[in-house]
């Protein structure tokens, strides 16, 4: 197989709708992380996120800490901290720590801030976002390599700032920057050399420019002396799968409505297009979500590999549209048979079967024969006994 092996991860916000119990919904959101650990998905990225009731993950770096303990080889990345919000010697600081207690399966995501909501409430001006995160970015990884920092902007003061304990994994984690619209993910993963995480992959807009901002990327990277790997490029986007596509649609009917219901709240643009229409038909039409079976599940993802090339991570967009049970299942069906295809996991055995399969006339002659044979051995063997037993009575 060509590029990448295809990792598989979620992309965890956590969306909950506000009728049903907070704490519970955290504590399932780590039982999520411990269920897909056991099926041997690689990556959970967790976000960061201070209003508007749905996304109730203020610190994913407390997440992670929880969910290390509870697990044993997925990768866990901030997905993503909001970097205006936080002076980013703290932000190193918490990193460095994580991976030290994660033994090196931490990694960091980092963006300019989602919700304008989180920044009114912090009285950033949102034109500022993208220049701060830049800002932040760049100390941060001065930071993780050992470096002293001095420096002041109208937001952050650092005098000698520097880590008095470096990171454990060396130079230091992986670093993914957020990538929707806007151009900024791309400067920063071509100008740091970093991974993207693409948070919108199947939506029109986003997925009209996913080609053009890692474009952006590697052309920055080439102006200086780098080659973007697209192992570090993570697409992320929503599904739901079960045995039937009637199945996965009655699954969903569950919680897709309150979904929609928030994101009409934050982002009324989004899904302009499904008043008067059957959400689950519009999603399904339109691609910007998978709801059916593991096939479907395939086709989707081949659709972005034949649009945007090569990447290394597709992360289902985590959700509550359907209930606990169904959702499970759908990342087992996952598990169990598209990560294969695109791994390439059953290719031997689909050779041994067929190899098996097109000798089975010849192959059942020689058992045939081989049976026979064993046959007339033992008759053989039993009458030299009779006989030789006759011959000693005499």
């Amino acid at each position: 197989m060509s590029g990448p092996m295809l990792r598989s991860g979620i992309f965890l916000a956590p969306f909950h709708p506000v009728d049903e119990d907070p704490t519970l919904a955290l504590r399932r959101d780590i039982e999520l992380i411990e269920w897909l650990d056991k099926l041997g998905y690689e990556e959970a990225w967790i976000g960061e996120h201070h209003s508007a009731g749905y996304e109730i993950i203020a610190s994913p770096e407390l997440f992670i800490a929880a969910a290390a303990e509870r697990t044993k080889r997925i990768r866990l990345g901030t997905g993503v901290v909001s970097l205006p919000y936080h002076n980013p010697l703290m932000v190193a600081q918490r990193i460095v720590q994580l991976d030290h207690m994660t033994m090196g399966r931490v990694m960091f995501g980092a963006g300019p801030g989602l919700l304008t909501t989180d920044a009114m409430m912090l009285g950033i001006d949102p034109s500022t976002q993208r220049d701060r995160m830049m800002q932040g970015l760049d100390v941060i990884l001065r930071l993780f390599r050992g470096e002293s920092v001095t420096e002041t902007t109208e937001w952050y003061t650092l005098k000698e700032a520097r880590l008095h304990l470096l990171p454990f994994t060396r130079p230091y984690p992986e670093v993914c920057v957020a990538s929707m619209v806007s151009p900024s993910g791309g400067r920063a993963a071509g100008k740091y050399g970093l991974g993207m995480l693409c948070v919108a992959a199947t939506q029109e807009g986003a997925f009209d420019v996913l080609g053009a901002n890692w474009k952006i990327a590697q052309e920055i990277a080439a102006e200086q002396g780098r080659v973007m790997d697209p192992a570090v490029l993570r697409l992320v986007g929503p599904m739901h799968i079960a045995e039937t596509r009637e199945q996965a649609r009655a699954n969903v009917r569950y919680g897709l409505e309150k979904y929609l219901t928030y994101y009409q709240a934050i982002n009324p643009a989004r899904f302009s297009d499904l008043e008067g229409r059957d959400p689950v038909d519009v999603l399904v039409e339109t691609r910007r979500a998978v709801i059916g079976t593991p096939d479907d599940a395939i086709e989707q993802i081949e659709r972005l590999k034949a649009k945007q090339g090569e990447f290394g991570c597709y992360l289902q967009l985590a959700h509550n549209w359907a209930n606990w049970e169904a959702t499970k299942k759908s990342y087992e069906l996952y598990a169990r048979h598209v990560v294969p295809h695109f791994r390439g996991s059953n290719a031997h055995r689909r050779e041994s079967m067929a190899w098996a399969l097109a000798n089975e006339v010849e192959f059942t002659r020689l058992r045939e024969a081989a049976t026979k044979q064993m046959f007339e051995q033992h008759a053989a063997e039993r009458a030299a006994k009779a006989s030789a037993k006759g011959r000693a009575a005499e």
